[in-house]
């Protein structure tokens, strides 16, 4: 059965060019998916090569990156985005991607789309590379959605996070973890220990304690959980520190005379299996959880094989039921949630 997607195609830096290639490539790509676009019909339409399975819809309005995001939501109603978000609203289109103002998607998915019933806060989510453990990749959230979060909220991304990881990178039983900054379960602020004490006995996903931001990359688990503050900071600092590793490391083996450029050319296939590992045009784009439909942010400066490789894990989040099977099991554990925050109150007032 045939799935829509639909495309803010004048989000991101190179758009809407490269939005458009990628789709085409996404289009050839997967047989089961198609394409609404939406966007300036002068800027989007002579692009279009092949118009199978691909669909105009014309915008007047451009969300740019500087703009305040919920304001934009609500002022620019016939942008590419708000439009995009209301066909997945209206049941036109079953999934969203932009590379685009990420505030004003994280507002367009939250007040437009909707968020899943019993979820209190959608949070952004997206798989790093996992360098030393059983599974390739790993999931990390949140991003930033929310800067600052309650015990509560930590313990829902344990849930959402464990799904993602469960039906979209396959990992059977995930294992979750909480970013703080020791690995003692004493270690951090209020929200943290007290999350810590919701979490560990938590029937809902597999717990394994803190983890440390050096040891994000280290395979320790399956799912990161961190409030939307650290995990942004994370997030940049590990991807800063992992491009200027390499770019370090290619200024000294071009400084290192004869011997070392022989030694470097001998190791350029270990160092480009070490870089497309930390490409974020392989992984896709970051998602937001919590919402009723598939909701994908890629990097603002991605280009068409980005696009084309987010456009196949939108896919594999609606082959495998993703959203509908959070709202399920949320139906489902409504009681036991809600016992978990109320042993939790009892606790902390105690």
């Amino acid at each position: 059965m045939t799935k829509t997607i639909a495309i803010d195609a004048m989000g991101g830096d190179y758009a809407p060019l490269e939005i458009v290639k990628g789709v085409e490539i996404a289009r050839d790509r997967y047989p089961e998916l198609a394409f609404l676009l939406f966007g300036t019909e002068s800027a989007v339409k002579p692009l279009v090569k092949n118009w199978e399975r691909l669909t105009l819809v014309p915008t007047t309005e451009v969300i740019e990156m500087g703009d305040e995001p919920v304001k934009a939501m609500r002022s620019k109603k016939d942008s590419s985005m708000v439009q995009a978000a209301m066909a997945v609203k209206s049941g036109r289109a079953d999934a969203l991607f932009s590379a685009g103002n990420t505030g004003a998607l994280l507002s367009s998915a939250i007040f437009l789309v909707g968020r899943i019933k019993g979820v209190d806060r959608p949070a952004l989510a997206t798989a790093l590379p996992s360098l030393g453990g059983e599974h390739d990749q790993f999931v990390f959230m949140d991003l930033g959605a929310n800067a600052e979060s309650k015990p509560a909220h930590l313990y829902q991304y344990g849930i959402l996070g464990s799904f993602y990881a469960s039906h979209v990178l396959g990992i059977t039983n995930p294992t979750v973890r909480l970013l703080n900054n020791g690995a003692e379960e004493d270690k951090g602020d209020e929200v943290h220990k007290t999350a810590h004490l919701l979490m560990k006995d938590a029937p809902s996903f597999n717990f394994l304690g803190n983890i440390e931001a050096r040891e994000l990359l280290a395979g320790t688990a399956d799912v990161v959980v961190a409030d939307g503050f650290s995990g942004n900071a994370a997030l940049k600092a590990t991807e800063g520190t992992a491009l200027m590793m390499l770019k370090q490391i290619k200024a000294a083996i071009m400084g290192a005379g004869l011997r070392g450029k022989i030694g470097g050319a001998l190791l350029k296939p270990a160092f480009k299996t070490v870089q497309k590992q930390l490409d974020y045009n392989e992984a896709g784009g970051a998602v937001i959880l919590g919402v009723q439909a598939p909701v994908v942010k890629t990097h603002g400066s991605a280009k068409a094989p980005a696009v084309a490789n987010t456009m196949g894990q939108i896919q594999t989040m609606l082959d495998h039921r993703l959203v509908p099977d959070i709202q399920n099991f949320i139906d489902a554990h409504k009681e036991e949630l809600q016992a978990g925050k109320e042993a939790l109150n009892t606790q902390v007032n105690a």
